[in-house]
């Protein structure tokens, strides 16, 4: 085989393996991308659900669980993007568990009986679900507001 037929096989191969690695390897930008869509579908969820009743909100804790394990689960090399990965799994499990703690209390003030007992149930219940989800919307809210505009400020460096 002479030596310019060699090098019209070798260097296409040669060309498909440097695409191949370099297309493989994730850049800042797409790992921005991955996390702000899980972030995004955790924030949808909770602006669809919120206020509702006992059964739903304990589905939005249970969504918001799965949204951290979804968030866990990213396989963001950036050391900077892994730091804001832990950051928004810790904002969301608090949440879910915020969120839960409210349900559980306001289903409890609805099987509350119509007597003295029943309104302290009643009572505590809500004393549960103000100090749960005030807690969580001054803790969590303001860290995932201010997760995301460091996010969005990381994201857009070169």
């Amino acid at each position: 085989m002479p030596v310019w037929c060699k090098y019209i096989v070798i260097a296409p191969v040669s060309l498909s393996i440097v695409l191949l690695v370099t297309s493989c390897s994730e850049n800042k930008a797409s790992q921005c991308q991955r996390l702000i869509q899980v972030v995004n579908e955790g924030n949808s969820l909770i602006d669809q659900k919120k206020g509702q009743q006992a059964i739903t909100s304990m589905q939005l804790s249970r969504d918001l669980e799965a949204v951290t394990g979804s968030l866990k689960e990213l396989n963001l090399p950036d050391p900077k993007m892994k730091e804001f990965q832990s950051r928004f799994v810790k904002v969301f499990d608090n949440l879910s568990q915020a969120i839960a703690k409210a349900a559980r209390a306001l289903g409890t003030a609805k099987t509350a009986e119509a007597s003295e007992s029943g309104r302290e149930k009643i009572q505590k219940a809500r004393t549960d679900i103000d100090t749960s989800l005030t807690a969580a919307a001054k803790t969590a809210g303001k860290e995932s507001d201010a997760l995301v505009n460091e996010l969005n400020k990381y994201c857009r460096q070169p």
